[in-house]
This record gives C-alpha cells, structure tokens and sequence, in this order.
C-alpha cells in the first residue's frame, strides 16, 4: 500500500483549491479577453467547475466527474474561440493565483507545469 500523498493532499486539500480559484476568477472577472467568455448566469458555476476538477485531478474527491461526467476538456471548450491572447491572459491570471498559494515551491512548479500546458492544449483559434 502506497503511503505517497497526492499534491490534494500535500498543498492543503480543498481550502487550498478555493484560494486559487477565487483569487484567479477575481482576476477573470475583470479581464476584458476573459471576462466576455463566461455568461453572467453561470460565473459561478464555472469558478465551481474548475475547482471540482482541479481537486479531482490532483488526487481528492471525484465529485466533478460524479457530477459531470469526463473532464474532455477540450471538448468542454470547443464552442470558446482560445488563441494564443486568450490563453496567455488565462495563464497571467492563473500564475497570479498560483503565486499566492503558501506551498512547496516543488508542487508549486508541478501544478504550474500542468496549468501550462492545460492552457496550451486548449488553443483552438489560428493567430
């Protein structure tokens, strides 16, 4: 029986996980690339979409795919037009939410890894 933690489980569980995700939808929400892609009647949901799946991947609860199915996360954003200004305005908010978080600068640099490359394979719209 393996007694490794996950990153979940290391960086503070799901206290850890809102911290992040409501600094970064702060930052969202007044961001005029980002800003326009999420309708008023479903911020929320999607600020607790993202944090459910976050935790999920990183090794807590599976309550988003109890609730929702399979992350298919490009499917899920396919119908958003993602370019490169699209996604480097999700990272610079996203690094700003990373930087606040009091973690291993080790786990800080594997959620950043994930969180790069995440945005990158969700680029969808030719320059």
């Amino acid at each position: 029986m393996s007694t490794e933690q996950t990153l979940f489980d290391r960086i503070g569980g799901e206290a850890t996980f809102e911290q992040l995700v409501s600094h970064f939808y702060a930052l969202v929400s007044v961001n005029p690339i980002l800003r326009p892609m999420y309708p008023d009647d479903d911020f929320q949901a999607a600020a607790e979409r993202l944090m459910l799946f976050l935790i999920q991947y990183w090794g807590g609860p599976h309550t988003y795919s109890e609730m929702r199915g399979h992350p298919r996360l490009r499917m899920r954003h396919a119908q958003f037009l993602i370019d490169s200004k699209a996604r480097d305005a999700w990272l610079a908010c996203m690094k700003s939410a990373v930087d606040e978080l009091k973690i291993e600068e080790s786990d800080r640099a594997e959620l950043w890894n994930y969180l790069e490359m995440a945005a990158q394979s969700l680029v969808n719209t030719p320059e």
